[in-house]
């Protein structure tokens, strides 16, 4: 259809930027117009994409670099605090979805060996579409948000074991199930292993010489990330688990948020291209013949897996709306699920009816969710009554406060020489500060026990947008830089922000521009200090030839 890639690709962006202008004219999540390129864009519609394009490898580096970024916000301290329920409630979804929904597929007619490949289908959700949609909420550092990340993780970790014995048994000339199984453990064993020397002995120091140069870090982050999904899908393992291990490698370094900021604008064009894959795998044949049975696993999908979801954490101890809100990341299928049965019709123990039924479920619970996750704060909101027999009459006090685990008197921008003396001023009196700036070295001289410091541009909105405002109650702007305020400035008003704001001008039209904002308190350092010595010079001048410093500095 095209004479080359490029003018493939080229049609493929123009179609995702005509129905995203539709969706946003319509006021639809941007991921369902994902969702409807990817189905225009394949075999089934405007075959602009078939099976096995290249498109392959711009969907992997998409899911590289989304996976990533999660694990640049999961440092190390928070996975232990959620690790068990993460793996309790990851394993009881899938053990009890895959028995229900094996009953219920019995009773719509099917033989017993199909029946179990779609009963395990049924049960993975899909990391990638979930994480995309907490991003874009801003919920992947709430703790309904960790714990979803988890156990769609120890999912992820399930269908590579499930895929690995189907094709073992479905393949019997080749090694075991379990010495394939063994060799997979040991090598991601391994693989785990020198990633935490790595993290621990030489990524500290790397990044901190190349923090010199903002463009040579994201190089290397892009490298970094891409390179050990290679390895991790190398070795058995999914590259999804590799690329997320390539983010909580860095999740403990200052540099996780100014990285994290200068990829999303990057995740979110090359994401695409996943949908675009999915698309092109989607069969419709037959699909239409399976209606009714794809709505009733449809329902359990939607409806089921949440409420499993809630008793298991309910019996835990969380709050309804913190398992409520978890559930709903379990409420669709996977692209693992579609992979999985397409995978049992290769070795010919699915039909052609079977992956039809599959795609049907996989689009409607897809984007049915996707709703429901948008607008999940709105629909807990008007079923919270009901859903009091999924917590316990004394919950754990502890299991779902969404806990500052830093909390900041002030966020101070700027560690030069203005901002240091200010930093120096108010950890004299106590204060707790979180110190930003993109100059290592200047981050390096204002460390001490109650400073923590983040490395990152605050002129990059995606960079501002990602500092922890919830976690402090006032925002400082060292910077006598006015574009640096403004930005700042229209960060702090688009989030909401009650908090004490003070901003620095560096002339007079500046000044005006802030003050503008009657809750900002500007700082005019310039002025100030002209004034400091005219007064000294004054009193110099009158006869009291002493000169004293001024108090405070400026």
């Amino acid at each position: 259809m095209f004479s080359s890639e490029f003018e493939q690709i080229a049609a493929i962006l123009v179609l995702a930027a005509v129905v995203g202008g539709l969706a946003k004219l319509l006021r639809q999540p941007v991921i369902v117009a994902y969702i409807v390129v990817g189905v225009l864009a394949g075999p089934a519609v405007l075959e602009i994409v078939s099976d096995g394009d290249d498109v392959e490898a711009l969907a992997k580096i998409g899911i590289a670099i989304l996976l990533f970024l999660v694990g640049l916000k999961l440092d190390l301290h928070l996975i232990k605090s959620t690790g068990i329920v993460a793996l309790y409630t990851g394993v009881g979804q899938v053990v009890f979805t895959s028995l229900i929904g094996y009953v219920i597929i019995i009773a719509l007619g099917f033989d017993p060996l199909p029946a179990l490949y779609i009963a395990v289908a049924l049960t993975f959700s899909s990391t990638i579409i979930i994480v995309k949609l907490l991003s874009d909420k801003r919920e992947l550092d709430q703790l309904h948000g960790r714990i979803a990340v988890g156990f769609l993780i120890v999912q992820d970790l399930l269908v590579i074991v499930a895929m690995i014995v189907i094709v073992a048994i479905g393949q019997p000339d080749q090694t075991s199930p379990l010495e394939t199984i063994i060799r997979t453990v040991v090598g991601g064993v391994v693989f785990l292993a020198a990633v935490a020397l790595a993290a621990r002995f030489v990524l500290p120091r790397m990044l901190d010489w190349l923090a010199k140069s903002q463009e040579l870090t994201l190089l290397f982050g892009v490298a970094w990330a891409i390179s050990l999904a290679a390895i991790s899908g190398s070795l058995g393992l999914s590259m999804e688990i590799g690329a997320f291990v390539a983010g909580v490698a860095l999740a403990s370094t200052p540099y996780r948020e100014s990285l994290g900021a200068r990829l999303v604008s990057l995740r979110d064009i090359m994401i695409l291209f996943f949908f675009i894959e999915l698309g092109a795998s989607l069969t419709f044949t037959s699909a239409l013949q399976q209606l009714v049975p794809a709505l009733v696993l449809s329902a359990f999908v939607l409806i089921g897996n949440p409420i499993i979801v809630m008793i298991i954490m309910g019996l835990m101890g969380y709050r309804k709306k913190v398992s409520f809100k978890a559930g709903l990341a379990v409420a669709q299928i996977s692209e693992f699920s579609l992979i999985l049965i397409a995978l049992g019709f290769s070795l010919g123990q699915v039909n052609e009816a079977v992956l039809g039924l599959v795609t049907m479920v996989g689009i409607i619970t897809i984007t049915i969710s996707t709703y429901l996750i948008l607008y999940s704060q709105q629909i807990f909101d008007r079923i919270s009554p009901y859903l009091s027999i999924f917590e316990r009459k004394q919950p754990e006090s502890h299991a779902d406060e969404e806990r500052q685990e830093h909390p900041f008197d002030a966020i101070v921008v700027g560690a030069g020489r203005m901002g240091g003396e200010v930093i120096r001023g108010l950890v004299a009196r106590g204060a707790n500060l979180l110190v930003v700036d993109y100059d290592p070295q200047a981050l390096k001289d204002v460390t001490g026990p109650n400073v923590a410091t983040l490395y990152g541009d605050v002129s990059e909105p995606e960079f501002a947008a990602s500092l922890p405002f919830h976690e402090t109650e006032s925002v400082i702007c060292a910077v006598p830089n006015p574009s640096t305020n403004l930005v700042l400035l229209q960060t702090l008003r688009r989030y909401d922000f009650t908090g004490g704001i003070c901003l620095t001008a560096p002339d007079t039209r500046a000044a005006e521009m802030l003050s503008a904002d009657e809750d900002v308190t500007v700082i005019r350092p310039f002025k100030m200090a002209a004034q400091n010595i005219v007064s000294q010079i004054d009193i110099a001048i009158r006869g009291d030839k002493r000169v004293d410093p001024p108090n405070e500095p400026v």
